[in-house]
């Protein structure tokens, strides 16, 4: 599954926002919601095979913590939109810039002519 769909989910961003404080079981994550047993191993599950988590077995526990290969991953895609953005918002600040000197310049002389038509 897409790691973006995975997290599209409400309850599984919040399973992952838990494991960024460090490794929970399976057990500890559910019982933080209100939502049954199975619900959680669904979504644990979709998280697992999106790479976002991984899981080891400790005896009849399942303990999960972030993979930081998928967020890694994630991470730079983030870092790739991010960066193409950066200089198109760039030029957009600098655009209306200047369009609020312009704005700002025709005020004035709006104004001065509203001034001088006044004095007359």
């Amino acid at each position: 599954m897409d790691r973006f769909a995975a997290l599209a989910e409400p309850t599984r961003r919040s399973i992952v926002e838990m494991l960024g404080q460090g490794a929970l079981s399976a057990g500890e994550i559910g019982a933080r919601f209100k939502v049954s047993a199975p619900a959680i191993s669904q979504h644990l599950k979709v998280l697992k095979e999106a790479g976002l988590v991984r899981v080891e077995v400790s005896g009849q526990r399942r303990i999960y913590r972030l993979d930081p290969a998928g967020l890694d991953e994630f991470d730079a895609w983030v870092r790739k939109v991010r960066g193409f953005w950066g200089p198109k918002l760039d030029d957009l600040e600098q655009e209306l810039a200047k369009a609020e000197k312009q704005e700002l310049a025709k005020a004035e002389t709006t104004k001065g002519e509203s001034d001088a038509n006044s004095d007359t």
